[in-house]
């Protein structure tokens, strides 16, 4: 296992003085002023001091004067008001990206913070204003007026225009750098913990990267469409059809609109010539076959979505095909599953039906039209099947490294005598790896199909030490609790909104003496940490807990998502 896991200290990142210096001290009662951090909750977080700094800055009398004087000559000149208009156009530097991969910037007159799509870090440019939130605007790019530095050639054709990929063009240390300072930024600012604390250092982690960069992703989805959505180029230069059937992503911000996509960067090489094969003929009109329209609701194709997994004993790569079609119309779909079946690594294609009008992909039905109704991957010397709706790590890689981190943060005596409580299990994945050495596992998760996974991956493994529970952790009662020991550690996985107050309140009485948190959003993740940590007036919480380590990991290379493993431990 040890040749898959990259030298961590080989890859240590430059140190961030610049960011470093202008972080603010530790307070744990709640300030006056504010930062503006756009992050993933729908509130504002306005729990920390601005930073503060009298270096190459003038004295308040100084200031004034020169705004008097600055007055004086200039009387028949309006102020700059500090919100720009919608509609404004102003011409800015990217400071750094931010949530969602956005080049966070400021206007230079006044300091004020809006946002732009696909800005990178020194690039300068002219934006235009679109809308304003609650503590900065958002602007898109109108026109580049130099670089930004790093820069690289992306490799797919599609880069610009995909929603996918967006720092593509960015050379990969940089993204990495810029992923671990938001990692940092959001526990300063929003968890509250402090850098010049003397363990911040010891806690704080430098980022593991990818040592992968492309064709990592185990699962793609792409959908159908009616019409091309095309570049503004390429519809005034009218090189190419916009009414003309697609298959491929949705153009970013649109659920309407699908970029025509011939191969994908992030999928295998085996996945791409599954895609190139659909793609060559499901247009033929002898075959009947119709996207789905999702403004008049008609149309048959509405995804293709195509999942990589590896053979138990040969390691083998195998593939599996899965239509989502708005009806069960298996003989539309025979030239198409004649045509893929004759590809050694597709073992599976399944056809799932769903009738509603949204865009999910997930059916009400399935059916299994080839070979078999699953596939296998193997995850820390156990094998996982995974069905067509299954939720897995779709970076298999780089999940090998992410529960290798997991299971030390949990640091496992190994003698079979603790009790572990697996909280958002999925499919039991990170419970299952850990079962041999514990007395123990029990798994919560809402989904019920991922939950017989879970029970479906343990019977397959061997694992008869390990219990998954169907329960909504959002909706705990105060009999939560009574269905197993209690735990000596408790892992923690959510989904992006974090955990909930409740659940929060629920640990705090626990008083587990370790809890792993698995983070796949920063920003809930530093808001979970200073309420387990440092607690809350407001909501009546206590913490009891110390953050030992925050390990940032890039799961997907060329993506704004970060992943994070927390350990904490009871004061």
């Amino acid at each position: 296992m040890a040749s898959i896991i990259p030298n961590f200290r080989l890859r240590r990142l430059p140190p961030l003085t610049k960011f470093r210096s202008t972080l603010p001290p530790l307070h744990l009662h709640r300030p006056s002023s504010s930062i503006a951090l756009p992050v993933a909750s729908s509130s504002s977080y306005e729990d920390s001091e601005e930073p503060q700094s009298n270096t190459n800055t003038l004295s308040t009398t100084t200031t004034t004067t020169a705004i008097e004087e600055a007055h004086r000559k200039n009387k028949s000149k309006k102020p700059k008001p500090f919100f720009p208009k919608r509609g404004e156009t102003l011409e800015l530097v990217c400071e750094s990206l931010a949530f969602k991969g956005k080049g966070l910037c400021k206007v230079e007159e006044t300091g004020y913070v809006v946002m732009c799509d696909r800005a990178l870090p020194g690039e300068r440019f002219v934006g235009r204003v679109t809308r304003k939130k609650n503590n900065y605007s958002e602007v898109t790019k109108v026109k580049t007026l130099s670089p930004h530095r790093d820069m690289v050639e992306a490799p797919c054709e599609y880069a610009l225009q995909c929603g996918g990929c967006r720092t593509q063009n960015l050379l990969y240390e940089a993204q990495v750098k810029a992923k671990e300072e938001q990692v940092r930024d959001l526990v300063v600012h929003v968890g509250k913990f402090s850098y010049k604390d003397p363990e911040f250092e010891n806690v704080m982690k430098p980022i593991v990267p990818c040592d992968t960069q492309f064709h990592y992703r185990n699962k793609m989805e792409f959908s159908f469409g009616p019409k091309r959505w095309l570049s503004k180029e390429k519809l005034d230069d009218k090189s190419e059809d916009a009414n003309v059937f697609s298959l491929g992503l949705h153009a970013p911000g649109f659920f309407d609109k699908v970029l025509n996509v011939d191969k994908c960067f992030l999928q295998s090489e085996p996945a791409n010539k599954v895609l190139a094969a659909v793609q060559d003929c499901w247009r033929n009109p002898e075959l009947g076959l119709s996207p789905y329209d999702c403004h008049s609701h008609t149309g048959f194709l509405k995804h293709l979505t195509i999942r990589s997994g590896r053979d138990v004993e040969t390691r083998e790569p195998q593939l599996m095909v899965n239509f989502v079609t708005s009806s069960y119309k298996p003989e539309l779909l025979k030239p198409l599953v004649d045509k893929l079946a004759v590809f050694p690594e597709v073992v599976s294609i399944m056809n799932n039906i769903n009738t509603a009008v949204g865009n999910t992909s997930v059916g009400e039905q399935e059916y299994t039209l080839y070979g078999k109704a699953t596939i296998t991957e193997i995850l820390r010397g156990l094998a996982f099947e995974i069905s067509a709706n299954s939720f897995f790590q779709t970076n298999a890689h780089q999940a090998e490294i992410l529960y290798k981190l997991v299971e030390d943060c949990a640091g496992l005596k190994g003698d079979g005598s603790e009790i572990v409580l697996d909280l958002f299990c999925g499919t039991g994945t990170i419970g299952l790896t850990l079962a041999k050495k514990v007395k123990h596992v029990y798994g919560y998760e809402v989904v019920p199909e991922a939950i017989a996974d879970a029970r479906r991956n343990a019977k397959l493994n061997g694992v008869h030490n390990a219990t998954f529970i169907q329960g909504d952790l959002n909706k705990i009662s105060e009999s939560f609790g009574n269905d197993f020991q209690k735990p000596d550690i408790v892992i923690s996985d959510p989904n992006r909104p974090g955990m909930h107050t409740n659940l929060i309140k629920y640990l705090l009485t626990l008083k587990a003496p370790r809890i792993v948190y698995v983070s796949c959003n920063p920003a809930t993740c530093a808001r979970d940490l200073d309420l387990l940590c440092h607690g809350s007036v407001e909501q009546k919480l206590q913490g009891c807990y110390t953050l030992k380590s925050i390990q940032p990991v890039d799961m997907f290379p060329h993506t704004p998502h970060i992943e994070c493993v927390c350990l904490l431990e009871l004061c």
